[in-house]
């Protein structure tokens, strides 16, 4: 028997040894069990413990705990066999199991699964391993020490890897180089690379994965240059350069791109680690095969990429991706879909990556419908995929999308970050949706990011363009961290809701905490100016853009143009505009509108045959401003040839206020039968605003009957405005209509509709002065409202007037 066992023991040790090499063959394990079985030997512990590693080692695992568990007397090896096979199976509840129920431990059961542990999806629980082990006073190894580094630097546990590194010192295992390169790795994923740096200096002799650990952490910390030279310093130290070090470096140079190496640099610098790679015969290492490409990729060199992609002998899905993620980020969007097109004909199936980085593509290129379809390839997008769309989305002023893709995203359970709950602030600031914003604000209460100065910018904005401004500014006034986009919501915010005043003292506060402003400032006070008619604020905000180089800004010098032009300074507009280096549409627009409004009607239609000379081209907002132009100064021919060029000279399609204008040029003229052929061919019969201008030019021309047609209409689409009942009864009245007139009056009380009252304001060395009228029953009541002003000008310097409604 003892012979019988002697021989088992061997041909079991000789399939053991066959684990060098190939896996030993599973038949040949289970033949060796049934002869253990057969002999009568199922109860010898050293033949069952070879039996469990071989299984283990066959790559039956569930055989081999089947056959610890038949065996009825285990030693510490027959555990240590059973928990490595367990391990092997990747079940770490069983492992951790078999080593609670070992009677006794050694350092091989605790490294054994702690290495599992460290190695799988939950690898902090392999620090509380640790914990029980030093608990049992068993003293690591350099095996233990290395597993529990790299949990370390798998969760970011720098003070528990600090106190390993003191533990390695105080056992004498600072010196193992297994130990080192373990707490180089550490201390990089950590981000504490001063750490690594003062470690790696002080090793006596670093080797191929110790100067890779250093580089990769340089490279991952910003810090590519260092990692540059690095690499330089393992090439003279004579270190063996393998595939990973070349991978790594490889890296770093495709993150110099971006940083203070030039572009042209790191592309020099990659060229040169390239020829080593042709040089060593790494050439057919796929993984060093797609390091080159994404370097060149990254270096904007894509072309280089796609010649490296197809000298590679195979590539992968990730190679695949590389490049189309290259040609995307280099605005080569028909290429990249080219190049998703030719991965699919070569069998490769998209994976979540792939349809990730297309969408990305598919953003920068402004093309969000197809980001939309790659979206919806994606089976469980992560929040960076979501956050790509909804910025795409927004982006494109599609807002009413935005706000409807973030409830789907919700509703998938999809947290989302501070980047998600900007951009939805955004959306909600442009579209006025106060409610969502204030959910928005909670969730970033629970999500303990209100301190964020991103969130906060967008908090503020979204409130105050909602009409909040209280609210706005308890969170500007919470912030401990302001910057320029900050104080520009606030003002922009402030000026939108006609709080001039308030807008100015924020402007004030900016500059004198040393805040510069920008193009957005200035527009934004600018705009205030404008509201205010204010010629004295205006030239000072002005003569700040000129000290502070904004002068030839095109947003900026827009926004001039329209001050100047609502104050009725149709001169300074002028020379300002012709002062500009470089105009835009909006310039133009803005001059053109200016004379319109201003009764110049002429000059706008000069101006709008110049603009047609230049390589400017007109928009929409053109039209309807030299429209306005020809209506206010009765150019009817010009303003039906204007009509007439939108579509077939610039496929511009006429809308509702290009109609307006058009019908106010032939109203005012009185060319009533081109008026209504004109409505009767327009898309827009049910605009309020059509029906009030051709009213307003039936009250010059003393048209009855198309005027009460055009009262209907508006005492239909639009009951409580008071418009149509005054220009109606003012209609009657000079007609000579009185009773008409009166019935009018009559059924505009029985309704319940009141006429506004219109205001006029001066500005006066103490303020602005404001005066409201009342109209009752033809007695003027005047009241008068004080203003504080914080400009100090001699006597009352200019009068303005405003109407709530005409007649």
């Amino acid at each position: 028997m003892a012979n019988l066992a002697a021989q088992l023991a061997a041909v079991l040790q000789a399939c053991i040894k066959r684990s060098g090499g190939p896996k030993p063959s599973r038949a040949h394990a289970k033949a060796a069990h049934a002869r253990v079985f057969a002999a009568g030997l199922a109860a010898d512990t050293f033949l069952v413990n070879r039996l469990v590693e071989l299984y283990s080692l066959s790559g039956l695992p569930c055989h081999a705990l089947r056959a610890f568990r038949a065996l009825p007397h285990p030693n510490i090896y027959s555990y240590n066999a059973a928990i490595s096979a367990a391990c092997r199976a990747r079940d770490l509840a069983a492992a951790r199991d078999l080593l609670g129920k070992m009677p006794e431990r050694n350092a091989v059961s605790w490294n054994t699964v702690i290495s599992a542990v460290a190695r799988s999806d939950s690898p902090g629980d392999a620090l509380e391993l640790y914990e029980g082990m030093l608990q049992e006073g068993i003293v690591p190894t350099h095996f233990t020490l290395a597993s529990v580094l790299s949990a370390c630097g798998a969760v970011a546990a720098l003070d528990d890897g600090r106190r390993c590194h003191g533990l390695a010192v105080k056992v004498g295992l600072e010196g193992n180089q297994f130990v080192e390169n373990a707490l180089l790795g550490m201390y990089t994923k950590c981000g504490s690379v001063a750490d690594a740096v003062k470690l790696f200096d002080g090793m006596a002799s670093p080797n191929e994965v110790s100067f890779t650990a250093m580089m990769g952490g340089l490279a991952q910390s910003g810090a590519a240059d260092d990692a540059l030279r690095l690499f330089a310093r393992m090439s003279r130290s004579g270190v063996r350069v393998d595939p990973v070090a070349v991978s790594s470096i490889l890296g770093a140079c495709a993150q110099a791109c971006a940083g203070e190496y030039s572009v042209f640099h790191a592309i020099r610098l990659g060229q040169s680690i390239h020829a080593l790679v042709v040089r060593k015969g790494f050439g057919s290492d796929l993984h060093v095969g797609n390091s080159l490409m994404d370097m060149y990729a990254k270096c904007m060199e894509v072309g280089e990429a796609m010649k490296v992609f197809e000298s590679m002998p195979s590539v992968s899905i990730v190679s695949w991706n590389i490049l189309i993620t290259g040609y995307g980020q280099a605005g080569l969007y028909a290429k990249a879909m080219e190049v998703l097109d030719l991965m699919q004909e070569s069998g490769f199936e998209p994976n979540e990556v792939t349809y990730s980085n297309m969408l990305a593509s598919c953003i920068k290129a402004r093309d969000v419908p197809s980001a939309r379809a790659m979206f919806d390839k994606i089976s469980k997008p992560s929040v960076t995929t979501w956050n790509t769309l909804l910025s795409g989305y927004c982006q494109e002023e599609l807002h009413q999308d935005t706000i409807e893709l973030f409830g789907r995203m919700q509703h998938q359970s999809v947290q989302p970050d501070r980047t998600t709950l900007a951009v939805i602030l955004s959306s909600c600031s442009r579209l006025g949706i106060l409610e969502l914003g204030k959910q928005v604000h909670s969730a970033s209460v629970r999500l303990l990011l209100q301190n964020d100065m991103f969130l906060a910018n967008g908090l503020v904005d979204m409130y105050s363009k909602c009409g909040r401004v209280g609210a706005a500014q308890i969170i500007f006034n919470k912030m401990t961290e302001r910057d320029v986009v900050c104080w520009n919501s606030m003002i922009s915010g402030l000026a939108i809701h006609s709080l001039n005043e308030e807008a100015f003292n924020f402007f004030k506060q900016m500059r004198e905490i040393g805040m510069f402003p920008t193009e957005s400032s200035y527009a934004s006070m600018i705009n205030s100016c404008a509201r205010l008619s204010s010629i004295p604020q205006g030239r000072q905000i002005h003569a700040q853009v000129l000290k502070d180089g904004y002068d030839q800004n095109v947003y900026v010098g827009s926004a001039l143009i329209d001050m100047y032009a609502k104050c009725g300074n149709m001169d300074d507009a002028r020379l300002f505009f012709d002062y500009m280096s470089a105009k835009n549409i909006v310039a133009w627009n803005e001059m053109i509108h200016g004379y319109a409004q201003n009764g110049l009607g002429e000059k706008a239609v000069e101006l709008f045959e110049y603009m047609l000379t230049t390589n400017q081209k007109p928009d929409s907002v053109t039209f309807i401003a030299v429209l306005t132009g020809c209506s206010h100064a009765g150019l009817v021919d010009e303003a039906i040839a204007f009509f007439n060029s939108m579509e077939s000279n610039y496929g511009i399609t006429p809308l509702v206020e290009h109609y307006t204008c058009l019908i106010d040029a032939m109203g005012r003229a009185g060319h009533f039968v081109e008026v209504e052929a004109v409505i009767d061919r327009m898309p827009y019969k049910d605009d309020p605003i059509v029906w009030e201008v051709l009213l307003a030019a039936c009250v010059v021309h003393h048209n009855a009957e198309l005027g009460e047609c055009a009262a209907k209409h508006l005492f239909r689409l639009d009951p409580k405005n008071p418009s149509p009942y005054v220009l109606l009864s003012n209609i009657y009245a000079s007609l000579g209509r009185h009773g008409d007139a009166s019935a009018v009056r009559a059924l505009m009380s029985s309704r319940g509709v009141v006429k506004g009252r219109g205001y006029s304001w001066v500005d006066h060395k103490d303020g602005a002065r404001a005066f409201m009228v009342a109209d009752d029953l033809g007695t003027n009541v005047v009241e008068s409202t004080m203003f504080s002003d914080n400009e100090d000008t001699s006597g009352i310097t200019e009068v303005h007037q405003d109407e709530t409604c005409a007649g």
